[in-house]
């Protein structure tokens, strides 16, 4: 018999595989029951309603997203190389994230100790700066967007080679953006 923790994550997955390929209006709860080996009942037991499910889903992708990747000031090129590996890796989450700005979600930050991560990044940056990695001239939250627009990229291409499984590939494609990251932070002097 499945602990109350056991039910609760393996819905948690349901939920994500289904949201992930339809997107809040599109999922269907007693899918998402079936998938995890349960009633629809203990499904709104433990989450209430399908929207609060989804949010719960988005915030456990979010924690676990930042607790995947840190921003370095003696790295910051590299973060978008992780931030590439992680969305290879865990494709559902890069899903997750567009189906909740499509449905036009205001999504509560994930939480955790000490700062947010929005913070640390911008301190990082800012960091990164002072130590002289990375051009003064950037704004922090703004090199942090595109930064996580080039590790994303391949992710978001609507083209049919965009998903490979192909290690060189996969290799190549880390790289350039990892390439492309050092390159817009370079600092000119």
């Amino acid at each position: 018999m499945r602990s109350t923790t056991e039910l609760r994550d393996e819905i948690l997955a349901a939920a994500r595989a289904e949201f992930a390929q339809y997107g809040l209006a599109g999922a269907r709860v007693d899918r998402i029951a079936r998938a995890a080996r349960a009633s629809k009942e203990r499904l709104y037991a433990h989450f209430g309603d399908k929207e609060t499910l989804f949010r719960e889903v988005f915030a456990a992708d979010g924690a676990e997203f930042f607790r995947s990747v840190t921003l370095r000031p003696d790295a910051v090129a590299e973060f978008v190389g992780d931030i590439y590996d992680l969305a290879c890796r865990r494709p559902e989450h890069v899903r997750m994230v567009t189906w909740a700005q499509l449905e036009g979600f205001t999504l509560d930050r994930p939480e955790f100790e000490g700062a947010p991560p929005d913070a640390q990044a911008v301190a990082a940056i800012e960091a990164a700066q002072a130590d002289g990695y990375i051009d003064p001239a950037w704004d922090p939250t703004d090199l942090i967007v595109l930064l996580f627009g080039i590790g994303l990229a391949w992710a978001h291409l609507p083209h049919p080679d965009a998903v490979t499984d192909d290690p060189v590939v996969l290799a190549t494609r880390r790289a350039a953006a990892v390439e492309a990251a050092a390159r817009v932070v370079a600092h000119q002097r």
